[in-house]
């Protein structure tokens, strides 16, 4: 059987570069505010929590208005069976031009239907990439998580 990752893509009224720094530097804006590390170089490391949840992300590869690849270090999804589920998994996000437009893609590598978290996941990156960080891009005001861990 193949495997069917998630994938989405977006089209946004904003320049390759707004959308790019979006997803690059303004992560706390569109999906947690509840973030540590830094996510701008290759080689940076940041952790995004979401309550008990917290998925750590090392930056693979940054090609500047391109692409960006985030692999997951460490995962700890308190929810499933396999609180570790998301680990090893990676997200690229490719950047192109559109007209006037720019067109985002996320293809969330190793989130299939076969796992667990599949379901529940998707829905995650429907609300949050299609809609939070598309209303950052278009009215510069994301819909981030607003739940803390208890650290």
């Amino acid at each position: 059987m193949d495997q069917q990752n998630y994938h989405s893509t977006i089209t946004v009224n904003t320049s390759i570069a707004a959308a790019f720094e979006s997803v690059q530097k303004r992560v706390n804006e569109w999906w947690t505010p509840d973030l540590e590390g830094d996510s701008e170089r290759p080689g940076d490391e940041f952790t995004v929590r979401f309550g008990d949840t917290a998925v750590l992300f090392k930056i693979l590869e940054l090609d500047v208005n391109k692409k960006i690849v985030w692999q997951v270090i460490k995962s700890y999804l308190p929810w499933l069976q396999h609180k570790d589920e998301w680990t090893g998994t990676s997200l690229v996000w490719e950047f192109k031009p559109d007209g006037n437009s720019a067109r985002i893609s996320l293809t969330h590598i190793g989130l299939v239907p076969e796992i667990e978290c599949y379901d529940n996941c998707v829905k995650g990156w429907n609300f949050f990439f299609t809609q939070s960080l598309y209303k950052l891009l278009t009215e510069n005001k994301g819909m981030p998580n607003l739940v803390k861990s208890e650290r």
